[in-house]
């Protein structure tokens, strides 16, 4: 009975260091799989990792490290750290996001990828990237594009909507054709298996609903965003997230900000966009401001910590839904 106890373990321990050396292979040989998350100013990030100066962010409250604490979800976060303590790296995803004032910032998946100057900061991207990274042996890319206070009627406007593109859609392929075009250069692991663009995420919403008349053309400005990306791409079916704008949570749910939410889920309903296009709810992760470290920025959901990471979450969760039977083949 020993020996044969010792022969299943052995076998097995063979087993998964396959399993680990086919994982390993499908990395260096697979195409990556690379997922656009595109938008403003919340998908730049503006969730608080941890409180890095007494005077501000409201004793703590509501940043990352805080609700990894005291959040009744503080199980969902147990990932994010390895047992030394230390903020966990994912080598199999890796993100780039170029930022206007912090520069480019390239590398494994963990906090910091945002607009701001060291790992202050997280943003949707943080709790994204594990999800889909899970999904896959593949390596991942995570391609930031955002931009703070950038408009879809405006900044970001598609070439199929009517009047002059927007510079920012203009930069955001840009950037994305940047990032893949020199990917051995960003990524020194990157050992030439080519990629995929699997997925598009928009998150955006807020100038639109601060502009008058922004907010009758959103739903077929996104449309058209949506059809350009993935004509630009040549990709027909890109399967697309759209997140909510749900600042301020259910009850902001008026005036609008009840016209810009409707805007966004009418764009999920062509019959084009069928299994292809998928509306995300987030105002249920709005978090009360004087539970969060920046009371009085509602527009960047107080830089709660929680309400990015599920965010994140529900995008990612958005998303395999999108991809669920090309995973399954």
């Amino acid at each position: 009975m020993k020996q044969r106890i010792i022969l299943i373990g052995i076998a097995a321990t063979m087993l998964a260091m396959a399993s680990s050396v086919r994982a390993a292979d499908a990395k260096k040989t697979k195409p990556i799989k690379v997922f656009i998350l595109a938008g403003q100013s919340n998908m730049e990030g503006q969730g608080v990792v941890a409180m890095d100066h007494a005077k501000y962010y409201n004793g703590g409250k509501g940043n990352l490290v805080h609700s990894m604490k005291h959040s009744p979800l503080a199980k969902r976060y147990t990932h994010l750290k390895d047992k030394s303590g230390k903020w966990v790296e994912r080598k199999d995803v890796w993100v780039s996001f170029q930022t206007e004032r912090a520069g480019h910032k390239i590398g494994p998946l963990t906090i910091g990828y945002t607009g701001y100057g060291g790992k202050a900061h997280m943003g949707p991207e943080l709790q994204f990237g594990h999800v889909i990274g899970d999904m896959y042996d593949e390596q991942v890319l995570l391609i930031k594009t955002a931009w703070g206070g950038k408009s879809l009627y405006k900044d970001f406007r598609p070439p199929s909507s009517d009047g002059q593109t927007g510079p920012y859609y203009t930069k955001m392929i840009a950037q994305v054709r940047n990032t893949l075009g020199n990917l051995k250069k960003l990524f020194p692991d990157y050992a030439g298996q080519g990629y995929e663009i699997a997925g598009f995420v928009w998150f955006q919403g807020w100038n639109d609903m601060c502009t008058k008349e922004a907010i009758p053309q959103y739903t077929k400005n996104l449309i058209n965003l949506i059809k350009d990306v993935r004509k630009e791409f040549k990709i027909p079916k890109l399967p697309v997230v759209i997140g909510e704008l749900g600042n301020g949570g259910e009850k902001a749910n008026r005036g609008n900000m009840a016209a810009i939410r409707t805007a966004q889920a009418n764009a999920a309903k062509p019959a084009e966009f069928k299994g292809n296009v998928i509306f995300v709810k987030t105002a249920q992760f709005a978090r009360p401001a004087k539970e969060s470290p920046n009371t009085g920025h509602g527009h960047h959901w107080c830089g709660n910590a929680e309400s990015y990471f599920l965010i994140g979450d529900a995008l990612a969760q958005g998303m395999k839904k999108l991809l669920a039977p090309a995973v399954a083949r």
